[in-house]
């Protein structure tokens, strides 16, 4: 009987931007989940009034990247610091930040570039600690096989 292992200890995530440098991550430093959803659809069928279908291929990879971390991490302080640059940076480098996941035991490399905040993430109080989600959007998302 076969079967498979997963652990998030084993996703190393690299956040870059030539300004303020890169921060890694490896499955720690307050990191609760990282998710990549493709915005894109890559098809679209049209069709006319007899049945003909005409198929359109679209060559678009954006998409958005939301990244849950422990609101009092290191992690959290990295992403608030590059946020706050980029808010009275130059335009043109507004969308340089880069991110890089791999899951070795998946076989995923995942790489987004052109990557900008969406917003804030929403500031939860209570009597825990919580967890903040930073949303960012991505120009292009490639997903390769390491």
């Amino acid at each position: 009987m076969g079967y498979s292992t997963y652990s998030f200890g084993d996703v190393t995530t690299t956040f870059s931007h030539p300004s303020v440098g890169s921060y890694a991550t490896g499955g720690a430093d307050g990191l609760g989940s990282i998710s990549t959803t493709m915005a894109t659809d890559r098809t679209t069928h049209d069709t006319s009034a007899d049945g003909q279908v005409m198929v359109s291929k679209i060559k678009g990879r954006s998409g958005t990247i939301a990244i849950a971390v422990q609101q009092t991490s290191s992690l959290n302080d990295w992403l608030l610091t590059l946020y706050k640059y980029l808010e009275t940076a130059p335009a043109s480098e507004y969308a340089l930040t880069s991110v890089i996941q791999r899951a070795p035991s998946m076989g995923d490399l995942i790489t987004a570039t052109g990557v900008s905040f969406q917003k804030l993430p929403d500031k939860p109080y209570g009597a825990q600690g919580q967890q903040v989600t930073w949303n960012l959007m991505a120009a292009d998302i490639q997903q390769d096989n390491i």
